[in-house]
This record gives C-alpha cells, structure tokens and sequence, in this order.
C-alpha cells in the first residue's frame, strides 16, 4: 500500500495491545488535491490524488458489544465504548472518526458488533491532506469486509462523508474520501461531485522528470472551526440569491451580472467557486494535450483566487507558495480546506533541494515554525494489506 505503512508492525502493535492478532489489516491514503477546492460542496469538478501517507486500522472482531480503540498517537490509552450507548457525547477526539464511520453504518442497518481496533497514521494530522478521511476510509472498507456488507467504493465514499458531516461536524463535501477510496497508483481522479462520476486521470509525474512537494507550514486548521462553515454559508447565498441549485450552475459569463445582484464579499466568494472550476476542466484539457510540466500556470491562478476572491490562506502558506515560485516552480498553491495547512509546489526533481532549502530559510527569515517538507507521489486506494 504504502512504503511508510508497516503491516506488520501494526499488526504486531494491535497483538500487543489487546493479546491476540487481528482478524486483518486495512489502510488508506490521505491525499493532495492538485486542484479544485471548495468546489466538492458547489457541486463542482475537483481532481485529487492518493499519496504515499496512509492510516491504517488493525481490527479483530468481538463476542460482546464493547467497543475497544488505541491508537499510536493517543495519549488517552485504550478508550473502551459500548456500541449500545454510541451517540455523539460518546464519539470523540480521535475516536470520533471511527466510531462515526461505526455509527453510519449501523444507521444504515448494518449489524456491526464489538471490536478491538488498533489505528496508526502516516499522514500528518492537520496539515490539508485529509487525515480524518483516511482513517474513515480505513474503517469503512475494514468493516465493509468483515461484515460483508457489500457496499460499493462510492457508498463508502457517502459513508465517509456522513461521519465528517454528522459526527466529527464538518461540513464537507466527497473529495477527500472519493481521493483515498478511488485512486489507482500513478493517476489523479477526476471527480464530478454532482453525479459522483469519476475517471482516472493519468499523472506520471516521474516520467516527466517533476514531483510535487508538500510544504506542510505547521499552521494546523480544522474543519469544525468556523472558516470552513462560513464559506460554505457564503456559497449557498450566492446559490440562493442566483436562483440555482449549486454554484456548479454557474459559469464565468454569468459574473457580471451576479456582480450586480450580490454583496463584494459574496460575490467574491462565488467568483473563486466558478473560476475554480472551470480551472479544474482546463487543467484535464492541458494534461491530456501537453502534460504535467504545462499545469503551472493553472495551480498559481488556483492559490492566487482562494487567497485574495476565497480568503482562507495564511501568511505561511503565502510564503510558501511565493518562495517556492521564485526558485524554479512550475506552479504552487495552497491545497486542502485552508487557514492553515500544506502548500504544494510543481517543481522538476533537479530543483527540490533549492526549493526545498529555499523554503526553509523564507520560515525562518520570517520567524515561522519550520515546515515539514516532503515529496509525494500519486499513490493506491484503499485496500486490505494484511
């Protein structure tokens, strides 16, 4: 699945901590959206990939009704749950994400009874690249199996989404599970969020000689928080105010006039929304005519709407995105749901260690926390890896 996913360590870790093997172990990968954000819950375009940071899940099934969760980060030691009384009181920090997934299903009337679950991650938490939907993913497709319960990638994909929305209380869209339950390795995914169709793109980066590098800025954000709600209040105004049914119906030769129906601040908001999207369609056109190296242009445009038509940069990310520019990027933005996060950079190979020292240096001229920074590669699904 992974190189930075051990199977067997965390089969070992999950034997040691509840003093039998797993019946099995699931992973999944976070994921660096290349462009389309904000898009997913307007009912747009977006086109993500998989990368080489998973989380995985051992898991043995129980006789009782006790749910028993450890993780390799929480402080907290094993959280011990008695499915009967789940509800949201009962569901949360870290367990929040899989015993929401836990919970969907058992709303959905699948009978999912007492485990063991032992969860560790790759994928750095609060950093834009969808940690929260690769633990979902994990446990979705665990249980998917191990309950037999036959649900389908994109009923996974709704399962995902249901825990992010109605348990953890983050209002947002498909992208982030569709990315980790739908990548093929070497491809982005092309996803139309209001049919839920997707196509696998092709995205052989190594064979044109380039990477993308994550900038990871330490500003950590989370999509409870008020930023991400209020954007997604601003974009279903907009809707309403325009009279459809999602900004996806929107398209550039409608601006003028929404200009003049809308507040500047709504209007701007839609503005990214609509350009955005048409920049994901553009993006596919130019991959499939002329390549990775030729997207650049479109990613920069991407980050320069979302911080001055969106607003959910940040001076890191800002940072980030300019520094890297000026020492031989291709094309950078911001990535993930905002105020905070990673950045990405579409750099050749050759350039990494300049961009990357470059990058560094910009932090701490600037007296920033030091990045974390690291190269990923278009990566596999979910799946069982032991």
């Amino acid at each position: 699945m992974s190189a930075s996913i051990d199977a067997a360590h965390v089969a070992k870790a999950f034997e040691e901590t509840f003093g039998a093997a797993p019946q099995g172990v699931w992973a999944a990968p976070g994921r660096v959206n290349l462009i389309g954000e904000h898009t997913d819950y307007n009912e747009g375009f977006v086109l993500p990939f998989a990368i080489d940071r998973a989380a995985a899940v051992a898991i043995r099934l129980r006789d009782d009704n006790i749910a028993q969760l450890r993780s390799s980060y929480g402080a907290e030691g094993t959280v011990s749950v008695d499915l009967d009384t789940l509800s949201h009181d009962t569901m949360t920090g870290w367990t929040a994400y899989p015993l929401g997934v836990v919970w969907v299903m058992r709303q959905m009337g699948i009978t999912i009874g007492g485990f063991d679950l032992y969860l560790h991650s790759t994928v750095p938490s609060g950093a834009g690249l969808s940690s929260s939907a690769a633990i979902e993913c994990a446990v979705a497709t665990a249980f998917n199996e191990l309950e037999s319960a036959g649900l389908s990638p994109n009923e996974l994909v709704l399962v995902g989404q249901r825990a992010e929305n109605e348990v953890v209380g983050a209002p947002t869209g498909i992208l982030d599970q569709s990315a980790s339950l739908l990548s093929t390795d070497g491809h982005a995914v092309f996803l139309d969020c209001r049919t839920q169709e997707s196509t696998l793109v092709p995205l052989d980066l190594a064979a044109a000689g380039l990477l993308i590098l994550v900038v990871d800025t330490k500003v950590s954000h989370a999509h409870a928080t008020g930023g991400y709600a209020a954007r997604r209040a601003s974009c279903e105004l907009g809707a309403e105010v325009l009279g459809v049914a999602a900004l996806r119906d929107v398209v550039a030769a409608d601006l003028p006039e929404a200009a003049g129906l809308l507040d500047d601040e709504t209007y701007r908001r839609v503005r990214h929304i609509v350009t955005e999207n048409q920049r994901v369609l553009d993006t596919i056109v130019v991959l499939d005519d002329a390549g990775p190296a030729a997207i650049g242009a479109l990613l920069t445009a991407s980050h320069v709407s979302m911080r001055d038509d969106f607003e959910i940069s940040c001076p890191e990310l800002d940072l980030a995105v300019d520094t890297a520019l000026a020492h031989g990027a291709l094309g950078a933005r911001m990535t993930g749901g905002g105020f905070g996060g990673s950045a990405i950079a579409l750099i050749p190979a050759s350039v990494k260690a300049t961009v990357r020292a470059s990058v560094v240096q910009a932090f701490a001229d600037a007296s920033f926390t030091a990045p974390d920074i690291f190269a990923v590669s278009p990566a596999p699904g979910a799946r069982r890896v032991r």
